[in-house]
């Protein structure tokens, strides 16, 4: 009999040791993909590293810095500029502008007169903000853009 549970041991330690072979190979194998399929670290020299962790946004607490600006450099007429800036609220009479071309809509703005209105266009009034929302615009593009919408109810 213990020739019989001898026999019955040899057989059960061989299929356990192909088993525990079998998994192995398995896992050997799956890190091996796994291995293959990693990405490569990405360079630490401290350049790197800064460019990677630099912040999304900046928030500026009380004043921003100043920033200087290029020049502007746009070389438009008033009339290009009414068309592409100014009309998209003064062609409709958006938030209670003056429609171009409505003298009755423009006559309390003329009486208050031509530097007043220079003055409201660049810095803005009410719903209307600064140069029509074209920061890009001089002060003298934005003067001409009022003195052509000036010609249209003369």
């Amino acid at each position: 009999m213990s020739s019989q549970n001898s026999d019955k041991f040899f057989v059960g330690s061989i299929i356990v040791f192909l088993i525990v072979f079998g998994l192995e190979n398995v896992l050997l194998s799956t890190m091996q993909s796994v291995a293959k399929s990693a990405v490569t670290p990405e360079s630490m020299i401290a350049e790197d590293v800064a460019e990677r962790i630099k912040p999304v946004a900046e928030v500026y607490v009380g004043e921003a810095p100043i920033v200087v600006a290029a020049a502007p450099t746009t070389s438009m007429s008033g009339e290009e500029i009414v068309a592409q800036v100014c009309a998209m609220c003064h062609s409709t009479g958006m938030m209670s502008s003056p429609k171009l071309g409505k003298a009755s809509d423009w006559a309390p703005r003329i009486e208050t007169g031509t530097e007043a209105l220079y003055t409201n266009a660049i810095n803005g009034l009410n719903m209307m903000p600064a140069r029509g929302g074209r920061p890009d615009l001089s002060d003298d593009d934005v003067k001409a853009a009022v003195d052509h919408m000036l010609l249209l109810v003369k």
